[in-house]
C-alpha cells in the first residue's frame, strides 16, 4: 500500500483522535482512509447528477468572510430561491441555501464554495 504524507494543524490532528476513540478506529491512517472513502463517495455521487434538481447547500465559515459569501450568493442568484444566513458560535457562521436549477451549475456553485479556504464546512443535499 502506497504511502501519503500530510501535514495537518494541532487543532484538526487533536479532533481526528477525538473522533477515533470516539468511533473505535484503531489509528490515524484508518481513519484517515474511511475519510476519504467517504468524500470519494460524496463526489461520485454528485458528479451523477444531472438535469434539473432542488438541492440545500450547507456552508459554515468564520463570519470575517461574509463578503466572500456575499460574493459567492450574487454569482449564484439564479440558483437561489432562499437563503438563511446564521451566527452559530464563537464567531462562525452557518449559511443556508435552498437551490433550484441545472445540476451542472449546482455543481459550480458547490465546488466554488468548497475550494474556498475560508469555508469550514461545506455539504450539497440534493434532493
Amino acid at each position: 500500500m502506497p504511502i501519503v504524507s500530510i501535514s495537518l494543524n494541532d487543532e484538526i490532528v487533536s479532533e481526528l483522535d477525538k473522533m477515533q476513540k470516539a468511533l473505535g478506529f484503531s489509528g490515524r491512517s484508518e481513519i484517515v482512509r474511511a475519510g476519504i472513502r467517504t468524500l470519494l463517495a460524496e463526489e461520485k455521487g454528485r458528479q451523477n447528477l444531472s438535469g434539473s434538481l432542488y438541492a440545500i447547500l450547507l456552508a459554515v465559515h468564520d463570519e470575517k468572510s461574509d463578503d466572500q459569501v456575499v460574493q459567492m450568493e450574487h454569482d449564484y442568484d439564479r440558483l437561489i430561491g432562499t437563503h438563511i444566513h446564521n451566527k452559530i458560535d464563537g464567531g462562525r457562521c452557518l449559511e443556508i441555501f435552498f437551490l433550484r436549477g441545472d445540476a451542472s451549475e449546482i455543481k459550480n456553485m458547490t465546488k466554488k464554495f468548497q475550494t474556498n479556504k475560508k469555508m469550514d464546512h461545506v455539504k450539497l443535499i440534493a434532493l
